[in-house]
């Protein structure tokens, strides 16, 4: 999904959770989408998965596309060092509210 898909979205749906998702280890940060039917859609670029350096970055994306609530969520580099799957999707109690 695009910029502009995102925002007509956005837009046409207000049941959806947003989420943003931060690689600690890398410093980068993802934007996610999930509707109302569970499937999530991550915001593309250039038919790659669209990268931010900084939560500002994002946060100012979001505000462009009307959006007024998300969620932040890390992905957590220890799991990877000890072996065990990463799980930053599943469950997602390590969610964080923000407000834009």
């Amino acid at each position: 999904m695009d910029l502009k898909e995102f925002k007509a979205f956005v837009a046409e749906h207000d049941n959806v959770e947003i989420r943003v998702i931060g690689h600690a280890g890398h410093r980068f940060y993802q934007v996610e989408l999930e509707d109302i039917e569970g499937q999530r859609h991550r915001l593309m670029w250039a038919a790659k998965p669209m990268l931010f350096r900084s939560l500002d970055d994002v946060y100012l994306e979001l505000k462009r596309a009307d959006v007024h609530r998300a969620y932040l969520v890390e992905h957590i580099v220890e799991q990877e060092v000890t072996g065990l799957a990463t799980r930053y999707h599943e469950p997602l109690g390590a969610k964080i509210p923000v407000s834009l």
